[in-house]
Parts: structure tokens; sequence; C-alpha cells
């Protein structure tokens, strides 16, 4: 059976948002001030991905196969005039096809992924869950009051870890990309000695 797909408008960013995560946004562009509109308007989502090629500003940049759809959970006028939002990821996509609007916004037909299935977080990974802690402690306030729970949880450990870390945007979107919770902590696990110096 082929897979069920919605057309959504896309936001290539230099960033990765996972699921779960937050996101602001200072939104200028004519084509985004749009979207957000629309968004706000219909309750939609947008999809944020990485991008592969261009920039996110100006002409419309190529965004990478996968990404995760966003929702504007807060939206305020910024001092500087500016829109600002909130924005929270929710389901993982891969893009099939993308088209380009006569206003440069870019829209696709994307497969939404499954949700992953709820693993524990097993007790060789428990150091990852202690280190999340404390980066969230200085990095992530919004986080601090996050139930107990949720660290027994191995996709939030290991998607909260990776939006945390100073990973390189490759990094950030092969971790994206992998399906198997287990494997992203064990990635995380793997890359953690290259900050042990700092």
């Amino acid at each position: 059976m082929a897979a069920k797909t919605i057309d959504l408008p896309l936001f290539p960013l230099g960033t990765v948002l996972y699921p779960g995560g937050q996101l602001t946004l200072r939104i200028f562009e004519p084509r985004y001030m749009d979207m957000i509109r629309e968004c706000t308007r219909t309750g939609g989502s947008f999809g944020v991905c990485l991008i592969l090629k261009g920039q996110e500003v100006g002409t419309p940049a190529l965004p990478a196969a996968v990404g995760t759809m966003a929702n504007v959970v807060d939206f305020h006028n910024r001092e500087d005039g500016l829109l600002g939002i909130l924005a929270q990821g929710a389901e993982r996509f891969r893009v099939a096809r993308t088209r380009v609007r006569s206003n440069g916004l870019v829209r696709g037909d994307v497969e939404p992924w499954p949700a992953e299935t709820a693993q524990p977080l097993p007790v060789e990974h428990a150091l990852l869950a202690s280190i999340l802690e404390r980066l969230i402690e200085n990095l992530a306030p919004h986080w601090r009051n996050a139930p107990r729970h949720l660290y027994d949880d191995a996709s939030w450990v290991g998607f909260r870890l990776a939006e945390l870390l100073p990973l390189h945007a490759d990094e950030q979107q092969r971790l994206l990309e992998l399906t198997d919770p287990l494997r992203r902590l064990a990635d995380l696990r793997d890359i953690l000695p290259r900050f042990q110096r700092d």
C-alpha cells in the first residue's frame, strides 16, 4: 500500500527540529508571513527541513528529504517589529516531491512517519540521562520542569540530547533520520568523548 502524502509548506532552515523540540523563529519574509498566517488560521502545520544547499533568506533553498512537522504554539510582535513565533516539533516526514510557489515558498508532498515506539532507557545509557539533566539546567530552561518519566524514555532523551549538544548539522540530520531510538543513544554515547575536553 502506498504511503499517504499530504501537502505541506516547508521552511528550510540551517538547523534541525526534532519531535517534541521547540524552535523560536523571527519571521520577516512575506512568503513565511503568509505561511504562518495560514497555519494559525487553519491550525495547520509547516515542515522544518535542514538546508542542504542555499540559504535561509532569498532564493528558495534545497531542503533535506526528512524533516519534522512544526505547530505554532505562540506568536508575538518583537521589539524590532518582526513577528516572533514559537513552534513545537511533531512527527517526522519524508519529502516525496517539492514545488516552489510564485512567492518563493517551497511546498512538499510529504509522507508522515509514525511516532517511535516507546522504549525504556536502557541501564547502559543512564549516564546520558544525567548529562541531559545538566544540559537542560544550563541551556534549556523550558525543559527544567519536564516530568521525571521522560528521562526514562529512550526517544525523548535521544532527541533532547541531539538538539542540545553542539553537533554538526549533518550529524543532527543523521540522528533525526534514525528510526531506532537505541541506535540514536548509542551514536550519541560514541560522540560524547569529543566534548570531554571542553
